[in-house]
């Protein structure tokens, strides 16, 4: 296919998105489904101007004037593509292209940004959600919203068991790999650009050897942060597909136990075959319906809650979540996160740590979360961040993007990683 061909698939797939508020990635894999004659490379270029189109929604419609898939890709196309006006022009007039430009969209395409916009429509976010993130950033909610609407990188976790970061990088230095922020054990491959083809790390004969999972360096550090050591009793009560107990296996180097346990029994599935390419053997899978056997258990050194949340840390790989989130959503989520803290702060033991997690960066969903939990049990204490930081990971820590000295907030804009928030707390 050619540039423009790509172009009016692009959009017509967005439009699929916006009308029947559809998943980007269900859209994606439908159009390709048939259309069988669009190469890898073809779906390649199509799904990144799509997801780029998400990721700056607010600035494209903007510039064009307009908020329609059309109007949209032609803006993308023009400020994060860097394509001049005048070959955008060219390429909607050829075959299979989108059409003629109108004069609205020449003067759209041809002109300067305004630099007085809304903090909303420079940060890409929806205008809803700006009180909240005020909260967090201040005068700097604009450009952390923007850092959230990048391309993000791949980051690979090396699994400590079969493995060490200078053999993983060796390996992936062909794909241009560094060490990644923060996390000792994040191995980075940098984001592909619209004529490049994303890198698919796990074809890698070394993944199906167990060295490595795929996992953002914020959720490496959320891991590290539980300190757990060898022979301890752990508990990862939002398991999902089982990135951070694998991670906290690796870290118990095999030793003492993890029991992974997810309320919904899709996600936590693929653990198994996970397991075994990792060589884990400490972790114990409870079914989610079996949910007793965790109070049966009890006592844990450690209970690592990854919270049910809004995503909102994760927006750069999923783009059209955030124009998705409704504040009923965000309202149950906030009722879910309540609700799975009593239940972890349960399983604790005397000294033990309940350490809680979000890839989110709403307040709502984090600080205040922890406030109002703090307020009702008295038995637990936080521990200030950069003394656990000390303690499990033994580096400088980082500043907390809400200039918390309590919590840890991470974000692209400052560490390079997701959005992501971390508290740790202790059961007197």
């Amino acid at each position: 296919m050619r540039m423009a061909g790509r172009v009016a698939a692009a959009i017509e797939i967005l439009t699929d998105v916006f009308t029947l508020h559809r998943p980007a990635s269900e859209a994606l894999k439908d159009w390709g489904k048939y259309h069988r004659f669009a190469g890898s490379t073809d779906r390649h270029a199509i799904g990144t101007l799509v997801y780029d189109v998400l990721r700056r929604r607010n600035t494209a419609a903007a510039r064009m004037g307009d908020g329609r898939p059309r109007a949209l890709a032609l803006g993308v196309l023009r400020d994060v593509w860097n394509i001049p006006a005048e070959e955008i022009e060219n390429l909607c007039t050829e075959q299979y292209g989108p059409g003629v430009l109108s004069a609205a969209e020449k003067t759209a395409l041809a002109r300067e940004m305004r630099d007085d916009l809304p903090a909303h429509i420079r940060g890409d976010f929806p205008e809803w959600l700006m009180p909240s993130l005020t909260k967090v950033f201040g005068g700097r909610v604009a450009e952390e919203g923007a850092a959230l609407s990048q391309r993000a990188p791949i980051d690979m976790r090396v699994n400590t068991l079969k493995c060490d970061r200078a053999k993983l990088l060796e390996t992936f230095a062909k794909h241009g790999a560094e060490a990644g922020p923060l996390s000792p054990l994040c191995v980075r491959v940098k984001p592909s650009d619209a004529s490049t083809r994303n890198i698919n790390v796990e074809v890698e004969p070394v993944h199906g050897m167990g060295w490595f999972e795929i996992q953002d360096a914020a959720s490496q550090v959320a891991a590290l942060m539980s300190g757990v050591k060898p022979g301890e009793r752990v508990a990862d009560i939002c398991a999902g597909a089982g990135g951070k107990a694998l991670a906290l296996a690796a870290m118990m180097q095999n030793k003492g136990l993890v029991v992974a346990y997810d309320a919904d029994r899709h996600r936590l599935r693929p653990i198994f075959e996970r397991l075994t390419r990792a060589g884990v053997t400490n972790i114990e899978v409870i079914a989610a319906d079996e949910a007793e056997k965790l109070d049966q258990m009890g006592g844990f050194d450690c209970v690592l809650i990854d919270a049910p949340c809004s995503g909102s840390g994760s927006w750069r790989r999923k783009p059209d979540a955030k124009w998705r989130l409704a504040e009923m959503q965000l309202q149950q989520r906030i009722k879910d996160q309540g609700q799975v803290l009593e239940r972890g702060a349960q399983l604790v033991k005397a000294g033990g740590r309940l350490v809680y997690v979000t890839c989110s960066v709403l307040p709502e969903e984090n600080i205040e979360q922890i406030a109002v939990f703090l307020d009702r049990h008295k038995n637990f204490e936080i521990i200030p961040y950069a003394k656990q930081w000390a303690s499990a990971i033994g580096t400088e820590p980082p500043k907390s993007a809400d200039g918390s000295d309590s919590t840890l907030l991470l974000t692209p804009a400052q560490h390079g990683t997701d959005g992501f928030f971390i508290a740790v707390m202790r059961r007197l």
